[in-house]
């Protein structure tokens, strides 16, 4: 599609950037790829604030990066825009939305979870979420798993956290390594493919950014600027976990909370399904947060609102904050709220410190295999975890650690035609979970 013969847009305003990206953070369902897809209709065909190479560009770089994605790529275009403020202002709004409904539903879960209504629509969407990490795991490996090799990666991964229950850090760092000595090896194997892929390059007119478009001065790659940054951020993370350690103690829920989600934004390689297992060990086995049941209970949540899926970090924090009772019992509520923004607070900080100090850097390296290398031998051990995931949901969800007679027979019906509606017919992730909530609030009634 051409469209010769239109002016190039004039420059954006701060306050209208502002604007966008605070609607963006209330529409942006879908996960990862309809959240890149709504900006690239947006700011590409229709704003044209940048053009379509430039767009692509930004995001291969924020694939290379742990962290979501899409939540990276709006920071990069926003400091592409407007400088430093401009990547946090896009960065915070692209979250907000998304950390207040979640704050809002994990309240309505926990103080009426128990009303039929409630029950009924977690029941439905529970068995969804199980067809949805399915797709998400053959979306993840119809494009990275190009051959034996990386297939066999994708198996070990599965094995060795389903069957002998290593620890997802243990696994990131095996798979690291194979793709370190393979892209000296043998680097044909581990050149990294797919991801999301293009077609042809389209012009929708001259853009804002354009390809011929000289680097802005503040987005040039400096040392100096890559340390102050990077210092910065750091010290800006220290001196929190630091107000928090002083308030409550370096063993405090808070403090633990800081220092647990800050080690998985630094795993979640691949999006936000692959890192579930390490949050679900975590806050579930080793630091009793939450329950496996709420686990289950906080993805379908997440799944129903806007904003990047690692926002599952908000309803564990929200959750563990109320659970701990981490201002005592008169402060229930206040303590949820505390713990589900400590949560978000360190989960995204390391991917604002990833763009607003290391873009230029990443950028003039993201085509040396030694260093992709890896980052394709761990994209394929995330498939096998994110199967992996599937599978324990599902055991949970249709219940098959019980008896034959106590399987949940319902509940797999919903999640096979979950499966046929986002396999066959590629159903919205909007659609489908509401869909399956009446499915399963009428389920609920009949029984």
């Amino acid at each position: 599609m051409t469209q010769a013969g239109l002016d190039k847009p004039s420059s954006v305003s701060l306050n209208e950037a502002f604007w966008y990206w605070l609607k963006l953070g209330f529409i942006s369902f879908g996960g990862p790829a309809g959240q890149i897809a709504i900006m690239h209709t947006d700011l590409v065909e229709k704003k044209r604030w940048i053009s379509e190479q430039r767009f692509l560009h930004a995001l291969n770089y924020c694939m290379l990066l742990p962290g979501p994605e899409a939540t990276q790529l709006a920071i990069y275009i926003g400091w592409l825009l407007h400088r430093t403020w401009g990547g946090v202002m896009a960065g915070v709004l692209f979250i907000l939305p998304s950390l207040i409904l979640l704050g809002v539903l994990s309240w309505i879960y926990l103080a009426f979870g128990d009303l039929p209504v409630i029950a009924g629509i977690l029941y439905g969407i529970k068995p969804a979420v199980v067809a949805i990490v399915l797709a998400a795991a053959w979306r993840i490996g119809s494009r990275s798993l190009k051959n034996g090799l990386l297939i066999a990666i994708a198996v070990a991964a599965f094995l060795a956290i389903a069957v002998f229950h290593l620890p997802f850090p243990a696994i990131v760092l095996c798979a690291a390594v194979i793709g370190f000595a393979g892209g000296r090896w043998s680097p044909d194997r581990f050149r990294a493919g797919g991801g999301h892929a293009a077609s042809a390059p389209s012009s929708y007119g001259p853009a804002l950014i354009d390809d011929a478009t000289p680097t802005p001065a503040h987005a040039r790659f400096s040392w100096m600027k890559l340390g102050l940054v990077s210092a910065f951020g750091l010290a800006l993370g220290a001196l929190a976990w630091g107000v928090l350690a002083a308030r409550h103690g370096s063993h405090g829920v808070l403090p633990q909370m800081g220092w647990f989600f800050t080690k998985a934004a630094m795993l979640t390689f691949g999006g936000a399904y692959a890192v579930l297992p390490y949050v679900y060990q975590g806050a579930v086995s080793t630091f009793q947060w939450v329950t496996p049941a709420q686990m289950i209970d906080g993805l379908a949540l997440g799944e129903t609102t806007p904003g990047p899926l690692i926002m599952i970090a908000a309803f564990v924090g929200f959750v563990g904050g109320w659970t701990k009772e981490v201002f005592g019992p008169d402060g229930i509520l206040l303590g949820a709220v505390a713990g589900a923004c400590v949560a978000s607070f360190f989960t995204f900080l390391p991917s604002f410190i990833f763009i607003l100090a290391g873009g230029p850097l990443v950028e003039a390296t993201r085509d040396n295999i030694r260093l992709t290398a890896p980052l394709t031998a761990i994209s394929a051990a995330v498939v096998g975890v994110i199967v992996s995931l599937a599978v324990f949901f599902g055991e949970h969800v249709f219940r098959l650690d019980q008896p034959l007679q106590a399987w949940d027979f319902s509940a797999m019906a919903i999640a096979l035609a979950a499966g046929v509606a986002l396999f066959r017919y590629k159903t919205g992730t909007i659609k489908l979970i509401g869909a399956c909530a009446l499915a399963g609030l009428v389920v609920s009634y009949l029984h």
